[in-house]
């Protein structure tokens, strides 16, 4: 896939006996929109400060674009919005990039191009006391985006926003990725998630408890059946798809098998004289993926 713009290696930090983050390795691709998912607590902000050179790990190493997090290099090339962005009341949205600028050693140049990436050109001049919850997320990014930098650190982006605010939100996240900008987002919205991302990295407890691909994550696709008498309706699907890979949920059988295998399922129930009332794919959500991997590690079952 190309080189690693972020690897961390057995990162742990702690705050006195509090283990905020355990042993997480994790690594996010050049190009890819990389999902740090994990419910409120779980350690994601923390790893996404040490990252950005905020705090320093109490064991572990990371590395930010082939450097150590923090370092000038590493601080050149990226863009982060860590929590809920800060601007001056007063100043307009526009003025605030301003500031942003200047001290970063960016042209104002970049500020207009900025304001144009987030879509708000047309109300730069508005002072930001006025701005909407989302517009003053917008804006944050905006700021994240001054340097144009290789990679983007934002820490649940869409945090707060009503459901217009988090549509557009994912919009600019959407074409952030396809612009080319390598994109780490932490967040614990699961349909946010699998929307947007490429990779999803799950933390829970301070551990990384798995790293993959959305598609490779949710599994193998199945298929829900229900028919009748169950009796025989189980006895038929065991013969097609064996024991282990058929459950009985509420009434309805769940396969785990390829939709392709469904014309072979309605014509062995036919021939078992079988009444098939219903036939469709079934795909996991990564919600229950995820509730899956936390559950197992709340009570290690």
């Amino acid at each position: 896939m190309g080189e690693h713009l972020v690897e961390t290696n057995e990162l742990i930090k702690t705050y006195g006996a509090l283990r905020a983050v355990d042993r997480v390795s994790l690594s996010v691709w050049r190009g890819e929109v990389y999902g740090f998912l994990g419910p409120n607590g779980a350690g994601k902000t923390t790893t996404l400060r040490m990252l950005a050179g905020l705090v320093a790990p109490t064991g572990g190493s990371a590395s930010v674009l082939g450097d150590r997090p923090g370092s000038p290099r590493a601080l050149a090339g990226t863009g982060v919005l860590i929590e809920a962005p800060r601007f001056y009341p007063y100043l307009s949205g526009r003025d605030n990039l301003r500031v942003v600028a200047r001290y970063a050693g960016v042209p104002d140049r970049r500020v207009e191009a900025a304001l144009d990436t987030v879509d708000l050109a047309g109300r730069g001049g508005d002072r930001y006391a006025g701005y909407s919850l989302g517009m003053k997320q917008r804006l944050g990014v905006g700021a994240a985006l001054l340097k144009d930098p290789e990679l983007l650190i934002l820490d649940e982006p869409t945090n707060g926003l009503d459901p217009a605010g988090m549509r557009d939100m994912r919009a600019l996240l959407r074409d952030l990725g396809e612009r080319g900008h390598t994109v780490l987002l932490s967040s614990h919205l699961l349909a946010e998630v699998q929307q947007l991302c490429d990779r999803v990295g799950v933390i829970s407890g301070g551990r990384l408890l798995a790293e993959s691909t959305v598609d490779d994550l949710l599994g193998q696709a199945g298929l829900l059946v229900r028919a009748a008498p169950p009796e025989r309706a189980r006895a038929c699907l065991e013969g097609l798809v064996g024991a282990g890979n058929l459950a009985e949920v509420d009434g309805s059988f769940r396969l785990r098998t390829g939709p392709e295998q469904a014309g072979r399922v309605s014509r062995a129930l036919a021939d078992a004289e079988v009444t098939l009332t219903e036939l469709r794919p079934l795909e996991r959500t990564l919600e229950e993926v995820f509730l899956e991997m936390t559950e197992t590690e709340r009570t290690g079952r």
